[in-house]
């Protein structure tokens, strides 16, 4: 397992972990000059972000700094109550995979949706298989695509506990299923991103990182998952301050073959989006050497 307790070379930043600081909404180009200036070598901006400041300037900026990306968020959101829905996102993930390519991002995240109109308290049904399907086919049209311009897709399952509104794609053996259907050959055009927050508790979670091996495992993000946990969307822990065995973890993920960054992603509306950015990502990188 390499040694972290040194340095932070391997620390990367998702974005939504600084996204606030003292209470209020940061700008992307501002979190990228705080993480530069601390030497963190890479993060994963989030789509709205990047809109915000202009994806040109958000690449030229990276690139005066030295900086790569360890994933771009988000596709995904496949399912939909019509066939309108269905390709207005199938368009929308194009739109991602060319903002990716411009950003020259490692893989696209994908949360794959669930239950359309849920997040708003309206599913529009309750076909929990359709929206299985739904989120296939999408995956499998946008893979087309990606494999085209050379742009993997990284499937991120999601906790139980967000199975109706964010992902109906809940543990690491059902992404992987759906890796091995539409990409048996293992091309690297699609894999996972393996979410600490979203799959700790998993009794299959070893035997499914060792299933994944280094094709499939193309994102790694961690955090921690606190007791008790207030909000169950954003509500993560700095890791080391709940109860995830982190290093255990990360082992079973190198043992696969994995030899990409930490990506630190929190969301903390009670907590760290709180407090100031330096802060966050002072202590990011502490408990990057020191936990992770």
């Amino acid at each position: 397992m390499r040694d972290f307790s040194r340095d932070h070379n391997w620390l990367s930043i998702n974005t939504a972990t600084v996204r606030k600081q003292e209470g209020a909404e940061v700008p992307l180009d501002r979190i990228i000059d705080q993480c530069a200036e601390r030497g963190i070598r890479a993060v994963s901006p989030w789509r709205d972000q990047v809109a915000a400041v202009g994806l040109d300037k958000v690449a030229k900026q990276l690139k005066a700094h030295g900086m790569s990306l360890s994933g771009y968020c988000r596709g995904g959101f496949f399912p939909a109550a019509d066939a309108a829905g269905l390709k207005a996102a199938l368009d929308d993930n194009r739109r991602a995979i060319d903002e990716a390519k411009t950003l020259n991002a490692p893989c696209v995240v994908l949360v794959v949706g669930a239950l359309p109109g849920a997040l708003d308290g309206h599913a529009a049904y309750k076909d929990m298989g359709r929206a299985r399907n739904e989120v296939r086919d999408g995956i499998a049209a946008s893979l087309e695509y990606a494999r085209e311009v050379g742009m993997p897709l990284a499937i991120e399952p999601l906790h139980p506990m967000q199975a109706a509104d964010r992902a109906c794609v809940n543990t690491l053996e059902h992404a992987l299923d759906i890796c091995d259907e539409l990409d048996a050959g293992k091309t690297g055009a699609l894999g996972v991103a393996l979410d600490i927050y979203h799959v700790w508790w998993d009794p299959k979670l070893e035997q499914q990182i060792a299933r994944a091996g280094k094709e499939r495992l193309l994102a790694y993000h961690v955090c921690d998952w606190r007791t008790p946990t207030r909000d169950l969307l954003s509500d993560r822990g700095m890791m080391g301050d709940g109860v995830v065995e982190l290093k255990k973890i990360r082992g079973w993920v190198e043992d696969a073959g994995f030899t990409g960054f930490s990506e630190v992603e929190i969301f903390s509306t009670l907590d760290w989006w709180q407090r100031p950015g330096a802060q966050t990502l002072d202590t990011c990188i502490e408990r990057h050497r020191s936990a992770v």
